[in-house]
Order: structure tokens, then sequence, then C-alpha cells
């Protein structure tokens, strides 16, 4: 039986997967595992009564498991990694925290108004330690397998690519050529295709965000 997901909707047609980094984390998660699923779009706006209702906090992503919902990314996607273990997406402890620090860093660069408080720099910094890991390591954060911290790390680096190009005319330095590869790699998977969200509704997702 397929697991009911909800997602977040785009803001301007709630018939049209949004551009939640969060939700496509699990959706990715439910395709490399060939897991079933049906998705219920929110339109974070106007939640629904019934997803309220379940969901009294109201985020998204959530989804059915055994009859009850589970909430956060982090939550589901380990529940997920329980039931169904085959094909395991489990990284070494030594790389589960890889490249956690890169969206933060992107969101303050992206929001920053000021070119000399350092937010490029610190941005930089964090995907150069991710290009360094990926030199040793790569293709995948765990070598030649993906496993979870990609899934984590993907929608994360297509908003970086498609944002920053967007509001700030800014790419990756060609200099980090694994983590360019990287990308590629990660953006070119049947499980991401079918799950991205259209460039535009990313860009139209951060611009109030941008220009508050």
């Amino acid at each position: 039986m397929a697991h009911e997901v909800c997602v977040k909707a785009f803001v301007d047609d709630p018939s049209i997967f949004g551009d939640c980094p969060f939700s496509q984390r699990v959706l990715l998660t439910l395709e490399e595992k060939n897991v079933p699923y049906k998705t219920h779009l929110i339109n974070v706006n106007d939640k629904p009564q019934w997803f309220l209702g379940v969901n009294p906090e109201g985020k998204v992503p959530v989804i059915k498991v055994d009859d009850e919902w589970v909430a956060d990314s982090d939550v589901i996607t380990r529940v997920l990694e329980e039931k169904y273990p085959s094909p395991s997406l489990v990284p070494p402890s030594d790389v589960s925290s890889v490249g956690s620090k890169i969206f933060s860093a992107f969101v303050t660069f992206l929001k920053s108004k000021d070119p000399s408080d350092g937010s490029e720099q610190a941005l930089v910094d964090e995907l150069k330690a991710l290009d360094d890991h990926l030199k040793g390591h790569g293709p995948y954060i765990n070598g030649e397998n993906i496993c979870s911290v990609d899934l984590a790390l993907a929608p994360k680096l297509y908003h970086l690519q498609v944002a920053l190009g967007h509001f700030k005319k800014w790419t990756v330095p060609e200099s980090l050529s694994h983590v360019h590869n990287y990308m590629k790699l990660l953006f070119s998977r049947e499980s991401f295709v079918k799950t991205k969200p259209a460039p535009e509704h990313v860009i139209a997702g951060w611009a109030p965000k941008v220009n508050a």
C-alpha cells in the first residue's frame, strides 16, 4: 500500500509541487528505496483542516507510516530506513555531518546586502570542505553508493545553484571541480529529476526572503 506524504505545494499554484528541500528529501528517499507513495500537495498559506487535524503544527513534510503521521524530514528518513532497510542509505558515522553547514551558509549569503560581510567566503569555505571530501571519497559522500547524506544535500545544492544564480548571478567556483561533478551526478539521477521543483518555483519561494 502506498504511503501518504504531505509536501509543500507551489505558492502560486497549489496543484504543483513546491520548493521545499525537506519535502524533496523525503520523496528522494522513497524513490531511491522504491517505496510506493501518494503525495498530498499542501498550500502552506491555506492549510486544509484535515491536514491540521493529523498534524497540528502544520509543518511539511509529514508521512503516514503504520497508521501514524510522522513529521520532520530527519525523523521520517530514519523511520523509512528502519521499515525499508534495503537498499541501505545509512552512512558511516564519520561522514554523516559532511556538508551540514552548507545550507545555512547559503541562506546567509543569499540574504546578505553587504558584499564585505564575509558571507560569500564562508559559503566558499564550506563548499571547499565538501570538495576536499569528495576528492578523497567520491563520487558520492560515501563512495560509489548514494546514502542519506547525499539525499539531504541534493535539494539544498539545487536551491543554492538556482537561487544564487538568479539573485546574485553567482555560481560555484570552477576550481571546485569535485562539487560540480557531484551536483551533476545528483541532479541527473532519476529520483531527482522526478521530484525536483521547477527553477522558477525555487526563485519564487526565495524572493520574499531575499527582498525582505
